[in-house]
């Protein structure tokens, strides 16, 4: 249970963090052009990942039939984590030009597709561990989660602004 919550906090705290940044921070850094169009391409960017989330059910939640679900939830962990060092180690479009927002719609693909497979992964497993008579209970916890990691990134990135 304290797994499947901490991933999940920290999964969404990882992909809500992007969103808050994506139209200051990512828009300059990785987008020429006019500042509106900079701003939606970056949002472009953030959507990606939305894109991705159901691919990444779908390959992963077939992973953790075939292969059990903690293996599931570990890809889901590594996947996150690369997409997600990946996009702040990234260099700027400055640095390596259009590689840049290419390689940034690459990790974001990858951060979908980790984030699309957490939670389902995460209420199953707990759902699957659960006491009987508190598989309701417990799996509610993991989904009440992602509001919470949301919350933390807008303020994490209030202190920082």
């Amino acid at each position: 249970m304290f797994a499947a919550v901490t991933g999940t906090l920290i999964e969404w705290y990882d992909y809500a963090l992007y969103g808050a940044a994506a139209g200051l921070v990512i828009a300059p850094l990785f987008f020429a052009g006019t500042d509106t169009g900079a701003t939606m391409a970056a949002f472009l960017t953030f959507a990606v990942g939305f894109i991705a989330r159901p691919v990444g059910g779908l390959v992963i939640g077939h992973i953790g039939d075939a292969m059990g679900r903690r293996p599931a939830m570990l890809i889901t962990i590594i996947l996150m984590g690369i997409a997600t060092v990946g996009i702040g180690a990234l260099p700027t479009a400055q640095a390596i030009g259009a590689l840049a927002p290419v390689l940034l719609v690459l990790l974001r693909l990858i951060q979908g597709m980790g984030a699309g497979a957490e939670l389902a992964g995460a209420m199953t497993i707990v759902a699957e561990f659960a006491p009987p008579k508190r598989k309701g209970l417990y799996t509610s916890l993991v989904l009440s989660t992602p509001p919470a990691g949301i919350a933390l990134a807008t303020a994490a990135f209030l202190a920082a602004a």
